[in-house]
């Protein structure tokens, strides 16, 4: 693995990554702890979610086209509105919010066993916001059978990520105060993330030295 270059990626996102640790999961903990005495356990949890669904809204609004990470926003949004008003005590409210997570993961698993990968759509949707040439060339390799394994492989990996999150979420639902659970909740979220990116890291950059070899044999 190119430890430089991964390094590199977490140095030109680190913005966005400090805005979305804020968002959803510093805020959300600091909201309920300050509301909890006045609004009790659902009427805190209610008002700790309304900053991670509003800036799911903006972020929506601010890319202004319709592609599948769009798509996949707007489905976190939905389903977390869902979760708001679908009423219960606080733990079902909690598991219904861990449920968007878990949800998309049956997607991600669905569009691998289909053969539409979710992981090509949404890296082709990322890389025709950087470059058009790139985008093209990116899908020139849908053909090749090596490619349409890897691409199968990462969607189920994802998938199958997402749905271990969702139930090591829902075991900590029942075994924390709810406190500690919002304080929790981001580390095995962001968490998980960062382990799938850096396996897909690791896997893209094996991918590419096996492709590579195999064109020096044929050469």
């Amino acid at each position: 693995m190119n430890v430089a270059a991964a390094l590199a990626v977490l140095r030109r996102n680190a913005r966005g990554i400090a805005i979305e640790v804020l968002v959803n999961g510093i805020l959300p903990f600091a909201v309920y702890t300050a509301a909890h005495p006045k609004l009790g356990d659902v009427g805190a949890l209610l008002a700790s979610m309304i900053a991670p669904v509003a800036w799911s809204i903006v972020e929506f609004v601010r890319r202004r086209r319709i592609d599948g990470i769009s798509l996949l926003i707007v489905a976190g949004i939905v389903l977390s509105l869902l979760a708001f008003i679908g009423g219960g005590s606080a733990r079902f409210l909690q598991l219904r919010e861990n449920l968007v997570t878990g949800i998309i993961g049956i997607v991600f698993l669905v569009s691998a066993a289909i053969g539409k990968p979710l992981i090509y759509q949404l890296a082709r949707a990322s890389m025709s916001r950087r470059s058009k040439a790139e985008a093209e060339s990116f899908e020139q390799q849908s053909g090749n059978v090596y490619f349409r394994r890897s691409m199968s492989l990462m969607t189920v990996v994802w998938g199958a990520g997402f749905l271990f999150q969702t139930a090591i979420a829902c075991v900590l639902v029942f075994a924390l105060p709810i406190a500690a659970y919002l304080a929790v909740s981001p580390f095995l979220g962001y968490g998980t993330m960062g382990v799938l990116a850096l396996w897909t890291f690791w896997y893209v950059e094996g991918k590419k030295r096996a492709a590579a070899a195999r064109r020096q044999e044929k050469g």
